[in-house]
């Protein structure tokens, strides 16, 4: 593994409406910042641009709950049109709490209120808008990624991060949800530590790991920065090291000893 890793946020991006290019932002960040790509880079981005960029805003006032939506929010005391548009995202509640429901989204992910926010969304004209998780993170990483490579000629990776609360822990940390071009779970099974006993259960979240770190720039609140480069991480050194998208972190529920 390397000795140093660095990680760098681009400054003064602007904020991302729909139909913006994002591959073109980032490009006129990083010349910005006099911070030219280079093989094995990796970029971090985070979810809501992707999700503005690709028109996952909702205004609330376009949406319209059912009777199910009405008495879950009546339970937990939550708007029924952002209960409506959590079950619209969901596959199956697993927990329920006022004011919060845990799902599990149609991604895989377990999460709050399907990831459904409206902190640095912005609205005007009487609007309510919320945002939407993207629909195909991976695939969206990936776009992002061959659109990069073509414009500066380089192999660089691409990680779609979001914020996630964590069961038995406090506050949240920084995950993947969408990447391509890096071994988001990297399986070690079969090397062997120091003492050359071999791994037998190893996997490596790389993709959760390299979100979390970047989360420590990219901040929770209004610090405008979606974006941060990740240099010097030289998996491709490493045969086992393939790449292979975020969904490939999600748990099988035939493994799950908690649901």
């Amino acid at each position: 593994m390397p000795d140093q890793i660095t990680l760098t946020a681009l400054k003064d991006l602007p904020l991302v409406g729909d139909g913006d290019d994002l591959c073109d932002l980032i490009a006129q960040g990083l010349a910005r910042d006099d911070l030219p790509l280079q093989d094995g880079d990796i970029l971090v981005v985070a979810q809501k641009i992707i999700s503005k960029a690709e028109g996952r805003t909702v205004d609330l006032a376009s949406v319209s709950p059912g009777a199910e939506a009405k008495k879950l929010a009546e339970a937990v005391h939550k708007d029924p049109r952002i209960v409506e548009l959590i079950l619209s995202e969901s596959k199956s509640i697993i927990r329920q709490k006022t004011g919060i429901l845990i799902v599990e989204h149609k991604r895989g992910w377990i999460m709050a209120n399907a990831g459904i926010d409206a902190s640095n969304v912005g609205s005007a004209g009487g609007q309510e808008n919320v945002l939407l998780l993207p629909i195909d993170p991976d695939k969206s990483a990936a776009a992002l990624r061959d659109s990069l490579m073509k414009r500066f000629g380089c192999d660089v990776a691409v990680v779609i991060s979001d914020s996630f609360g964590r069961p038995w822990r406090l506050g949240t940390t920084g995950v993947a949800i969408g990447a391509a071009g890096l071994p988001s779970l990297w399986d070690r099974r079969g090397e062997t530590d120091l003492f050359g006993r071999e791994l037998l259960v190893t996997q490596q979240a790389v993709g959760d790991e390299v979100a979390t770190a970047a989360s420590l720039l990219q901040g929770q609140t209004s610090e405008g920065k979606p974006v941060v480069l990740v240099r010097g991480f030289d998996f491709a050194a490493y045969p086992s090291a393939t790449a292979r998208p975020a969904a490939d972190l999600i748990r099988d529920i035939s493994e799950d000893m908690f649901r």
